[in-house]
């Protein structure tokens, strides 16, 4: 859903946060690993504002529910944002406190130090460009995407 911003130049889906070593989407879905579904976003700031990525972020899910998102539940589906440095941290606390204020409060999302990320299989990378008539895609991502065009035009590609 990044893709249709301009400056973003890669977005790669993946998981972080738990302990298995080489995580795979079937394992990464029983919950045991302690992983979360996550991508990593490459953008040039002069471009697109670090802070609208993180708004984004806060836009595409809803950041109140723990450890699910929609019909999707589990731990790997926890709101989380993984930092790889003290200013990323204060960042990612910044756009969690203004994502607070536009959702009332209840912002569940945890910030965590960036642990070794896994890169997800083939088949997860690019999957609503690949799918866009698959259901999920067109029950749950269109409208997201949607959202964002609406909600930030001034940075569509």
């Amino acid at each position: 859903m990044y893709r249709v911003l301009r400056g973003v130049s890669e977005v790669v889906s993946g998981y972080t946060g738990g302990g298995a070593q080489r995580p795979t989407y079937e394992s990464v879905c029983t919950g045991r690993t302690g992983h979360a579904e996550a991508i990593a976003v490459t953008f040039d700031p002069e471009v697109i504002p670090a802070s609208v990525i993180l708004d984004v972020f806060f836009s595409l899910h809803d950041p109140t529910q723990l450890n699910r998102q929609g019909a999707d539940v589990g731990t790997q589906y926890r709101s989380a944002m993984f930092y790889a440095d003290d200013a990323q941290k204060r960042l990612f606390e910044t756009a969690r406190t203004r994502a607070a204020e536009w959702w009332g409060g209840g912002v569940v999302t945890t910030i965590d130090p960036l642990g070794e990320y896994f890169v997800a299989e083939d088949h997860h990378q690019d999957f609503f460009a690949k799918n866009p008539g698959q259901g999920y895609c067109m029950a749950v991502a269109l409208p997201k995407v949607n959202k964002i065009r609406k909600s930030h035009a001034e940075y569509l590609l």
